[in-house]
């Protein structure tokens, strides 16, 4: 097998790494994705990660509380899902380093762009947490960012269905699937690939997207391979 990409930004959402008990964290799924991330790492590929908090928390699940604040609660249990992430490589044998937007030095490195790229140049998986450290900001608008700012050629979306469809697949069995879709075409539908700022972002700084179901966790080689897999957003 031959990568098709040198540098892949994962965006992972805290949910999948519940699994099925869809909240806390599941290690046994962890390590299930991370061993993609493994096989990945081990064909050269250059990977980073951005992973949400939603298995502990939801900035807008706040009700009543001021919304910066929730949003901070969010951030940080995104850094309790990077670690975990970053266990679950060393556990591997990849080597990992979590960098976070909030600095908390005694557990992981403060964010800094450079020290990532030199990271990722070493072969390290280098983990996002505490999205980009700005309340009103979804983890998917940090994917956009870090992807941008590492130079990644793409975000892997993983999520919980087969790609971008034109409806939820869930609430409507006739749902029609995208195989393919412009950045523009995502944000004039209204389309739930991402957020609109992530879109947009994406879309100013000319970021592929391919969204996939991670309910198996090799569809993240696969698709690092070039093989056709849910929808690509280009």
């Amino acid at each position: 097998m031959k990568p098709v990409y040198k540098r892949i930004l994962l965006k992972l959402s805290g949910e999948v790494l519940a699994g099925s008990k869809g909240t806390g964290i599941d290690f046994d799924k962890v390590i299930e994705v991370c061993k993609s991330v493994k096989e990945c790492a081990d064909l050269g590929v250059q990977v980073a990660i951005v992973v949400g908090g939603g298995n502990f928390w939801r900035g807008r699940s706040g009700g009543k509380m001021d919304r910066t604040r929730a949003d901070h609660m969010g951030m940080l249990a995104t850094s309790i899902n990077a670690l975990a992430l970053a266990d679950a490589l060393e556990q591997l044998g990849v080597t990992a380093r979590v960098q976070t937007a909030i600095e908390m030095r005694q557990i992981a490195e403060p964010y800094i762009r450079n020290k990532a790229v030199r990271h990722l140049e070493k072969g390290r998986v280098v983990i996002f947490g505490c999205g980009t450290g700005n309340p009103f900001f979804s983890t998917d608008t940090a994917a956009a960012l870090r992807a941008a700012e590492i130079g990644a050629d793409v975000i892997f979306k993983a999520t919980n269905v087969d790609g971008v469809f034109d409806s939820d697949p869930k609430l409507n069995p006739d749902a029609k699937k995208f195989d393919e879709l412009s950045h523009f075409d995502v944000l004039k539908n209204g389309l739930h690939v991402m957020d609109s700022t992530a879109a947009s972002l994406c879309m100013d700084n000319s970021i592929e997207i391919v969204v996939f179901n991670l309910d198996r966790p090799e569809n993240i080689v696969k698709a690092v391979t070039g093989e056709h897999i849910g929808t690509v957003v280009k």
